[in-house]
């Protein structure tokens, strides 16, 4: 009897712990800041962007800030209008000559507006 106790307490303790690990645990989110956008623009104006990681970027609406959110839908109309997707495996531009342009010039608006946060 006192063995089958010991028994049912362990598992007891081991389910009532997991328990508390998965409620007091939270689902992760990929939250997008503007300087993760800078990074990513230089590693795409550098032709060092994976597919998967500009899909990523492009894919997934940002919900916390409308003017990023912007940024990312003129990003994606950048890849329309002017991308290369399948070049990126080649380790070729993302974008052609037009593109590359505009996605500086975009950076280079993020870049200033963040400046002006700043100061």
């Amino acid at each position: 009897m006192v063995l089958y106790l010991l028994v049912f307490a362990v598992c007891m303790l081991v389910i009532g712990s997991v328990v508390v690990v998965l409620l007091s645990t939270r689902t992760p989110h990929y939250r997008t800041d503007a300087q993760g956008l800078l990074t990513l623009f230089d590693k795409a104006l550098d032709s060092q962007i994976s597919d998967s990681e500009w899909n990523a970027f492009i894919g997934y609406p940002i919900r916390h800030d409308e003017y990023l959110e912007g940024i990312r839908r003129r990003a994606a109309r950048l890849m329309e209008e002017h991308g290369r997707r399948w070049q990126i495996a080649q380790g070729k531009p993302l974008l052609n000559a037009h593109g590359h342009s505009e996605l500086q010039a975009l950076r280079d608006h993020l870049s200033a507006r963040m400046a002006l946060r700043r100061s």
